[in-house]
C-alpha cells in the first residue's frame, strides 16, 4: 500500500498580474466571472422534486423567480439526480459549524486547483492590489427569500462592524491594513467597492478561508433586533422572552453565520439548518433560493437533506464500519484504515485514502504564554524548543504508526507547494539525542533528581504535562513514543486529556504548559496565499495564544508580543499583505518559513499522512483523489458536495455488475 499521490496545486494569480487580466477582460467587455445562465439558448431550469409541493400550493414561488438573473452554473459532464439523505457522524452539538465549512458558499472561493475564483459574487476586480470591486447576482436572495443586495454589506459595515455595543473592538482585524480600515463604498444595488491606501493581500484568502471572513449580514432579519431599527418596546420584549442581558447581546446570539447554531438566520448556503440546538439529530434541508445550477438546468444541491447524528467521537470509527454514515472523514484517522477496509462489502462504502495538506499529522505546543515563569522561561529559550525537536525519532513514528507512508521533517511547507525547500522541512528534525542534550546542557539544566529527571532552575523535576482533545487516540499513540526518545533527554512527559472546549480555554489562559494538535492548516501555500499562519494573528494559534488575541483584538485583550523573533515574524507579515510584487511576495515568504522553522515554534512529526474517506456506494461525484485540507480547501468544501448525488438501489446494482 502507498500513500496517493495529489496533483500539485496550481498558483493562483497575484494581485498584479490579476489585474492586468481583469484590465483585458473588461477592455472586451468581460469580467472575471462566476458564470451566467441567462443566455440565448439556456436549457429550461428543472424545479427539484423536493419544492414541488411547496410550488403548488404558493408557499414557494417558481423557480425562475427564486434564482438570480445569473445563477452559478458547473459544468459537468453528466448531470446528478435528485433526492435523498446524506448521513454524516458528528462528535458535538457545536460539530453544526461543519455544515458551513463543507458547504462552502463564499464570495470568493478556491476552485480544486487552489485558484482563487467567484462564487457567491458574478465577477470582481482588483486594482493596485488595494481596490476590490465586488458584483453581486442581481435576483439573488437569502434562504428566506429576501433580496442579497449591497444592502447586507452596508448593514455589516456601518450598524456591525463599527457600532460599538456590536463590536466593542470594532471591525475584524483582517480587514485593517496597518491598522487602516477599509474605505467602504456602496456603488448599487449589486455593486460593492472595498479600498486601502494599502495593497490587501489578505482580503480574498481571509473571504475564501474554511472560517471565512463574512464581510455581509442579512440585514433584513437581523434589524429586527437592532436599536437603530426595531421597535424600542418590542426589542425590549424580545430581549427579556431571550433572557439576553441587552439588545446587543441577543443581536450577537442571533447572528453567528459560521457556528449555524440559529434555524431562523438567513443562509446562502445549499442547505439550511431546521433543528434548533441542542439536539443529538441535526436536519438541514435544501435551500430553496440556492444560486447554483448545473448546465442541464437543475437547481443544486441534487441531495435533498443532509443529516447530522451526534455520537461519542470514539466510536465514530465503529459506527462509520457499521454503515450508519453516507461519506465521513472527521473524527477517523489513518490508524482507522484497515478495520474500515474489512468492513466495505458488508458496510456497502468504499474507504479512498486522500492526501493530507496539514504542515505535520502531530505537533507539538510549546506555550510561550504559559502563566508558569519558570517554565514560560524555558520553553522561549529556543535552545530547548530545539533540543526537543531532535529527540523525536520521527522513523520511529513513521515506521510503527504509519506504516512508513508519512514524510518525516519539520511542522512546515510541503513538497506539492512552490514554496518547499528542503532546509525548512529538514530544520532541527533530525533525531540527534547527543545533541539535544548538549543544547539542554548549554542552557545549564545540568542538575538531575534520583530518577535521572532534569530539574528547572527553581528545582523542581522536568515533568512536562502535554494536554489534548482527548479525541485521537493517533495522537496519544505518537506521544508515547515520543516519551520514550524525551525520556533520554531526562524529561518526563505525561499525557493529559481533556474534553476540547476545556482543552482550549486552558491553553487560551495559560494554565497549559504544551499541547498536541495538527501542524498547519496550509502545508501547500503559493506566494499569494496568506502567511498569517506563520505570524502571530489569532487566539487560536496553541503556541502564543495570548500574543494572537492581542492581534486579534487590536489590544483590547491578551499580551503583546514581547520576543525579538516573533516580533519580526509580525512585521514580516504585514510587509507581505503590502507588497506590490510577486517577487517581493516570494521573497517575504521564504523569510517568514525560515524564521518560523528554525525557531520550532511548533514542533512537527511527520506529514502526508493519507487521509481515509469513507463513502456509501450510493455517493457519486465525490474524486477518487483528493486533498482533504483545512484552509485553504474547507475538507470536502471545494469537491462542492451540493454536486454530490445518491444513485437509486437499480443504479447501484448495475455498477456493481461485473
Amino acid at each position: 500500500m502507498s500513500a496517493l499521490p495529489s496533483p500539485p496545486p496550481r498558483r493562483a494569480a497575484g494581485p498584479a498580474r490579476r489585474s492586468r487580466l481583469v484590465a483585458a477582460l473588461v477592455a472586451l467587455g468581460l469580467l472575471v466571472s462566476g458564470g451566467a445562465f441567462a443566455e440565448e439558448g439556456a436549457p429550461t431550469l428543472i424545479e427539484p422534486p423536493f419544492l414541488t409541493g411547496q410550488v403548488a400550493i404558493g408557499e414557494l414561488p417558481p423557480i425562475e423567480e427564486r434564482l438570480p438573473a445569473a445563477p452559478s452554473v458547473v459544468q459537468q459532464a453528466e448531470p446528478g439526480q435528485y433526492g435523498g439523505d446524506m448521513v454524516m457522524l458528528m462528535a458535538s452539538p457545536k460539530d453544526t459549524r461543519v455544515m458551513t465549512v463543507y458547504a462552502y458558499a463564499r464570495l470568493v472561493a478556491y476552485d480544486r486547483d487552489f485558484a482563487l475564483v467567484p462564487d457567491i459574487l458574478q465577477s470582481y476586480e482588483v486594482e493596485e492590489g488595494r481596490i476590490f470591486t465586488f458584483h453581486l447576482r442581481p435576483g439573488h436572495k437569502w434562504s428566506d427569500g429576501k433580496p442579497f443586495t449591497s444592502e447586507d454589506f452596508r448593514y455589516f459595515w456601518e450598524d456591525v462592524a463599527n457600532n460599538p455595543e456590536l463590536s466593542p473592538a470594532g471591525p475584524p482585524v483582517t480587514l485593517l491594513v496597518e491598522g487602516e480600515a477599509p474605505k467602504v463604498e456602496i456603488i448599487d444595488e449589486t455593486t460593492v467597492r472595498y479600498s486601502w491606501s494599502k495593497p490587501n493581500g489578505n482580503f480574498l484568502p481571509a473571504l475564501a478561508a474554511a472560517s471565512p471572513l463574512y464581510i455581509y449580514r442579512p440585514s433584513a432579519y437581523l434589524k429586527k433586533f437592532h436599536a437603530a431599527y426595531a421597535d424600542a418596546e418590542e426589542l425590549a420584549e424580545k430581549v427579556k422572552d431571550a433572557e439576553q442581558p441587552s439588545w446587543a447581546a441577543l443581536h450577537n446570539r442571533r447572528d453567528n453565520m459560521y457556528r449555524n447554531d440559529n434555524p431562523k438566520l438567513p443562509t446562502l448556503d445549499p442547505w439550511m439548518l431546521t433543528t434548533k440546538p441542542p439536539s443529538d439529530h441535526f436536519v438541514f434541508v435544501r435551500n430553496p433560493y440556492y444560486y447554483r445550477v448545473d448546465s442541464a438546468g437543475h437547481q443544486l444541491p441534487y441531495i435533498d437533506r443532509v443529516i447530522f447524528n451526534i455520537v461519542d467521537s470514539k466510536i465514530i470509527p465503529a459506527k462509520t464500519g457499521a454503515g450508519e454514515s453516507t461519506l465521513q472523514a472527521r473524527n477517523i484517522s489513518f490508524d482507522d484504515y484497515t478495520f474500515l477496509k474489512e468492513g466495505e462489502k458488508s458496510g456497502d462504502y468504499r474507504v479512498r485514502l486522500w492526501k493530507s495538506g496539514l504542515g505535520s499529522q502531530v505537533a507539538l505546543y510549546p506555550n510561550l504564554n504559559a502563566k508558569d515563569p519558570v517554565w514560560r522561561a524555558v520553553m522561549r529559550d529556543v535552545r530547548f524548543r530545539r533540543a526537543l525537536s531532535l529527540g523525536i525519532d520521527r522513523h520511529e513514528i513513521n515506521q510503527v504508526i504509519y506504516y512508513g507512508l508519512a514524510r518525516e521533517g519539520a511542522n512546515s511547507v510541503l513538497p506539492e507547494s512552490e514554496l518547499y525547500e528542503n532546509r525548512f522541512s529538514a530544520a532541527w528534525a533530525a533525531y540527534d539525542p547527543d545533541r539535544a542534550n548538549a543544547l539542554l546542557d548549554a542552557m545549564g539544566l545540568t542538575q538531575r533528581d534520583d530518577d535521572g529527571t532534569r530539574l528547572l532552575p527553581d528545582g523542581r523535576p522536568m515533568n512536562l504535562i502535554v494536554e489534548t482533545a482527548g479525541e485521537s487516540t493517533e495522537e496519544s499513540d505518537v506521544l508515547e513514543l515520543i516519551k520514550d526518545s524525551w525520556a533520554d533527554l531526562g524529561i518526563r512527559l505525561y499525557i493529559k486529556p481533556s474534553q476540547r472546549e476545556v482543552f482550549r480555554n486552558r491553553i487560551f489562559a495559560g494554565e497549559t504548559l504544551m499541547s498536541v494538535w495538527a501542524g498547519l492548516d496550509n502545508g501547500i501555500p503559493n506566494i499569494d496565499s496568506s502567511p498569517q499562519e506563520f505570524a502571530p494573528t489569532t487566539q487560536m494559534q496553541l503556541q502564543w495564544p495570548k500574543w494572537g488575541q492581542y492581534v486579534e483584538t487590536g489590544g483590547d485583550a491578551g499580551e503583546p508580543v514581547d520576543m525579538p523573533e516573533a516580533q519580526r515574524l509580525d512585521s514580516l507579515f504585514d510587509a507581505w499583505q503590502a507588497a506590490g510584487t510577486e517577487e517581493e511576495r516570494h521573497r517575504l515568504w521564504r523569510e517568514i518559513i525560515g524564521l518560523y522553522t528554525d525557531q520550532v515554534y511548533v514542533i512537527g512529526t511527520v506529514a502526508g499522512v493519507p487521509q481515509p474517506v469513507v463513502a456509501s456506494n450510493r455517493l457519486r461525484n465525490l474524486p477518487e483523489i483528493g486533498i482533504y485540507n483545512w484552509d485553504p480547501g474547507a475538507q470536502f468544501g471545494i469537491y462542492k458536495p451540493d454536486t454530490f448525488w445518491l444513485a437509486s438501489p437499480d443504479q447501484q446494482a448495475a455498477s456493481a455488475a461485473p
